[in-house]
């Protein structure tokens, strides 16, 4: 994969801590920032299905009672509510 430079800059003591991390991790600055950024990334979809889940927790009531039929092997007619007209 190419790579890219990217210049950032940091304050003294962040600096330090990166490098530090680094080294006791047995790896370059930049390799260690470039994990935190996957890391990050990552997060990001972690939070996403995290936050769908809590959502389906908190409203699975309401789902049930709007989609319940289809659970139990019913199917409502499309376009209605619950298969009634």
């Amino acid at each position: 994969m190419a790579k890219t430079q990217l210049n950032v800059r940091v304050d003294e003591g962040t600096a330090q801590v990166a490098r530090e991390r680094a080294t006791a991790r047995g790896m370059s600055v930049n390799r260690y920032i470039e994990e935190l950024v996957r890391q990050d990334a990552g997060e990001i979809g972690h939070t996403f299905v995290e936050a769908a889940s809590d959502f389906m927790k908190q409203y699975e009531a309401l789902f049930a009672e709007e989609f319940g039929a289809e659970r139990e092997g019913g199917t409502p007619e499309a376009g209605t509510r619950e298969g009634r007209r």
